[in-house]
């Protein structure tokens, strides 16, 4: 039998902490990407019994940190404390970008290049630039390097006020360039193929909802640090969350990405939000010399690609890899959280892993993977009614999912999330030996 496939050495993830995730509402939002990061980190630093400045990596997932905020990590590792020498960088692999943040600590801890490393994932949303078109730009080109006054009235007499028709950054990172389809149209085309109905897709938004708003109201979040900007304003809670939501509201709104008929609306899709997450990840000696607590520790995790056009099919190719490489299945998971980039993305994956063709021809095995139990899944809701930062979203659903499995005394746990461009990622965590 072969070996499973897992990190070379022990990686263990000794706690970790999240900012609420701040819904983005048409204008910046309060904080800045290195500001959410910081946020995140401080709390969880002052917990260790360690300088900052012990860190061997600082590394961080982001997918758009604005202009002043390059290698956002190396910023915050700054901002926070951790000196001059310790280095730092950032990771962009879209959606799953605070996963790669943890995959690439937990190999730089595995191969013993590393023994203490602050790792996870900052996004701010609302904070995505508008940007000039290139023909605006080459008029400006234009403009600037016209020397006498008459190029400049030769040049300004091409000017037209559809120029400054801006470029929405936000929506161009959201639609992939090879197949020209944004995310929300991957999501309806997914839909289609395993026949998920609107209904299907509003009752698991609207449970969503009702479970982040259940874990809110018992405390099950207890990741989650409050934030304060500059005009004292406390932000204490994921804000999206809609408790008072229901099918009728949601079968109110109107087709978002295929228009009239399509099925992918506001209501049923993840947030546009700002949000960050933070987690320290340490050798089995680091553990030892500084006596820190295990929450659970990080075992392995795979990558998969798919066409672009499925690009939600992503958690579906890399959990099932994932299971095979460990010599598990389905009910020997305890908890799954798969990111909620759409409703009907997730439904989506859970058909394709229960779909004895889909596996056989899509992911090359010879029965299905089986049916992940939906009271295991997302217990405290997801993207939907939190939001989904994209660079952050990978490593929060990992550190929350390590509290659950501390919460209910559960051992074994995966973490998946579709990616754009066509990818998946899973991890699989566990608390046995904690």
């Amino acid at each position: 039998m072969a070996a499973k496939k897992k990190y070379a050495k022990p990686v263990y993830l000794v706690d970790g902490k999240r900012t609420p995730f701040i819904k983005a509402r048409g204008k910046p939002g309060p904080f800045k990407h290195a500001e959410l990061g910081i946020f995140a980190a401080r709390s969880l630093l002052l917990r260790m019994p360690f300088a900052p400045t012990e860190f061997d990596e600082v590394i961080f997932g982001s997918t758009m940190p604005g202009p002043d905020e390059a290698n956002i990590a190396r910023i915050v590792a700054l901002r926070l404390g951790c000196g001059d020498h310790v280095p730092a960088y950032t990771v962009h692999r879209n959606c799953a970008s605070g996963m790669q943040a943890l995959d690439n600590a937990a190999m730089s801890i595995a191969s013993g290049r590393s023994q203490l490393v602050l790792a996870g994932g900052i996004e701010a949303m609302s904070q995505a630039p508008l940007l000039f078109h290139p023909k605006m730009v080459s008029w400006l080109a234009e403009w600037w390097s016209a020397k006498s006054i008459g190029q400049k009235f030769k040049v300004a007499g091409r000017f037209s006020p559809r120029l400054l028709t801006p470029v929405i950054a936000l929506l161009k990172g959201l639609t992939d360039p090879v197949v020209g389809l944004n995310m929300g149209q991957t999501a309806e085309q997914i839909a289609y193929r395993f026949g998920i109905t609107r209904e299907e897709m509003d009752q698991f938004a609207l449970e969503s909802h009702q479970k982040l708003y259940q874990a809110q109201q018992d405390n099950e979040l207890p990741e989650v640090v409050p934030m304060f900007d500059s005009n004292g304003n406390v932000y204490a809670l994921d804000d999206g969350v809609r408790p008072d939501s229901s099918l009728a509201k949601l079968g109110k709104l109107r087709p978002a990405f295929d228009k009239p008929y399509g099925l992918v609306t506001p209501g049923n899709s993840a947030q546009i939000t700002d949000g960050a997450a933070a987690l320290v990840l340490a050798s089995e000696a680091a553990v030892k010399k500084y006596d820190l607590p295990i929450l659970a520790r990080l075992v392995s995790t795979e990558w998969a690609a798919l066409s672009p056009a499925e690009m939600g099919l992503g958690p579906a190719h890399a959990i099932a890899p994932l299971l095979k490489s460990q010599g598990m299945k389905v009910g020997d998971i305890d908890y799954w959280e798969i990111n909620e980039a759409f409703a009907a993305q997730v439904l989506a994956v859970l058909a394709a892993l229960n779909d004895k063709d889909y596996c056989k021809q899509q992911l090359g095995l010879r029965t299905a993977v089986g049916k992940i139990p939906l009271q295991r899944l997302n217990i405290h809701g997801g993207g939907v009614s939190l939001g989904h930062p994209v660079g952050a979203s990978g490593a929060r659903i990992v550190l929350h999912l390590a509290k659950v499995l501390e919460q209910k005394k559960a051992s074994t746990g995966i973490a998946s999330l579709c990616i754009g461009g066509g990818q998946g990622g899973a991890m699989l965590i566990d608390r046995s030996a904690t």
